[in-house]
């Protein structure tokens, strides 16, 4: 059985069994304390019964600049998921949905429009789980990944930009059906 708890500095040490997966981005250091610093609550981890930690998810809420209000890639109060990963020893225990699920609880008590994250094209284990977890294809952000994980002579990858809305957009206003065929270049997106 896992702990879920908020993430501490000195977890810092113990993500390795979650960050050798080769789709998990690794950060800086700095970048997870920053994380740590500006939205402690949505930077959770879980733990096994030796103190392991076997998943994590970081996040945060946020806008697009005002400046860029009237931009057709204006983003408006939202929660996005920077990283979720879960070692594989644990994967399929639904480690990764009740972190997922925390997040997404923050997002609607934070008033937020919806929940977006960041997905590579050919991660389909991964796109699966967050189409079952009611999340849909916003729009393509092409050559977003500065690397490729499967074919090592392609040097970007594109991503879906994938979003579930939250209890604020009762209309739907900040999904769509058809968002594969929505690209965008990464300076689009921010």
């Amino acid at each position: 059985m896992a702990n879920f708890r908020r993430f501490r500095p000195d977890d810092l040490n113990k993500l390795s069994k979650c960050n050798l997966d080769p789709l998990t981005e690794t950060y800086e250091l700095g970048f997870y304390l920053q994380y740590h610093a500006k939205w402690p609550a949505l930077f959770q981890v879980a733990e096994d019964q030796h103190g392991n930690i076997i998943g994590y998810i970081m996040g945060k809420l946020e806008s697009s600049p005002d400046v860029y209000q009237f931009s057709e890639h204006y983003l408006p109060w939202h929660a996005h998921i920077t990283a979720v990963t879960v070692a594989p020893e644990a994967r399929r225990l639904g480690i990764g949905k009740l972190l997922t699920e925390h997040l997404e609880a923050a997002a609607d008590a934070n008033n937020a429009w919806f929940v977006d994250l960041f997905v590579r094209r050919t991660n389909l284990k991964a796109i699966a789980f967050y189409e079952n977890m009611g999340y849909s294809i916003f729009r393509v952000v092409k050559d977003y990944y500065g690397d490729h994980s499967s074919d090592p002579t392609q040097t970007n990858e594109d991503a879906y930009d994938m979003r579930k809305p939250m209890k604020r957009d009762v209309k739907m206003e900040h999904i769509r059906d058809d968002g594969e065929k929505h690209e965008v270049d990464p300076a689009d997106v921010w």
